[in-house]
């Protein structure tokens, strides 16, 4: 039997996992997935935690299954082979060296951004192995007063973006995205937009829904109000499900033939 879909892009928290549920993700969500695997769909978990937190979630998950590719940090593709996900050099390289060239391009811009972050708000600031700017705000609404700020400064280097997750943001380039590597992991494995169902439930998970990335479109009950626009916007599926049981309800209202 053929899968409904060629690929399958989820977020992990919040979309295909959360800590609040018991299991983290519903049997049935990793049973469906499971048979569609095997039935040669690809999946891959796009998130915006590094590979060994990631790694570290799935593991306490207990999964059944495992993804055929993982996107860590919005942007580094790895694939599944041997017991290990191996890093996507043709992809990565590039990827890390255009953000190094950015960042020391930048470097004045970046300066004043933080000075300014630093003066007006209370938000802790720090640089980690793939931003020199990251921003952890008290609440949401300090987030979104330091997004509209951050947005204003990137006007003047249209390459810089900033990729927030609720109270967590840093800067990335433009041309790297949870979107951008889902539809280059798209035409690796032949298929448009066409074959490829894509769902999130956040800030950093907007550059993949869109119809232009991906046919299917599905957000749990909990996404933010940004996700539920675009959604509405697109075209796509909204659960009145919360993450893993939204996805799975997503999955099985779009796809309930198969």
């Amino acid at each position: 039997m053929t899968p409904p879909i060629q690929l399958l892009s989820t977020d992990f928290d919040g979309t295909f996992h959360t800590d609040f549920e018991s299991p983290p993700v519903p049997v049935e969500l990793q049973e469906l997935i499971g048979q569609w695997q095997r039935q040669g769909m690809l999946w891959v978990i796009n998130t915006g935690r590094d590979l060994t937190s990631l790694m570290e979630g799935m593991a306490r998950a207990r999964l059944s299954i495992q993804p055929d590719f993982v996107v860590v940090v919005e942007r580094e593709i790895y694939r599944h082979r041997n017991h290990r996900y191996e890093s996507d050099e043709d992809w990565n390289r590039p990827c890390t060296a255009r953000h190094a060239e950015l960042f020391a391009r930048t470097e004045k811009l970046l300066r004043q951004l933080r000075d300014a972050i630093e003066k007006h708000h209370s938000a802790e600031t720090y640089a980690d192995a793939w931003s020199p700017l990251c921003v952890i705000a008290g609440n949401n609404a300090e987030a979104d007063a330091i997004q509209e700020r951050v947005l204003e400064f990137l006007k003047a280097e249209p390459e810089l973006i900033w990729v927030r997750n609720d109270i967590y943001a840093r800067l990335s380039n433009a041309d790297y995205n949870k979107g951008t590597a889902m539809t280059e992991l798209g035409r690796r494995i032949g298929t448009g937009a066409e074959g490829i169902l894509a769902a999130g439930d956040h800030w950093n998970d907007l550059p993949m829904l869109m119809k232009s990335r991906a046919a299917w479109l599905v957000a749990p009950s909990n996404a933010i109000d940004a996700v539920r626009e675009r959604i509405a916007t697109e075209g796509g599926y909204q659960s009145q499900a919360p993450a893993g049981r939204g996805l799975l309800d997503g999955l099985k209202t779009l796809f309930k033939n198969h």
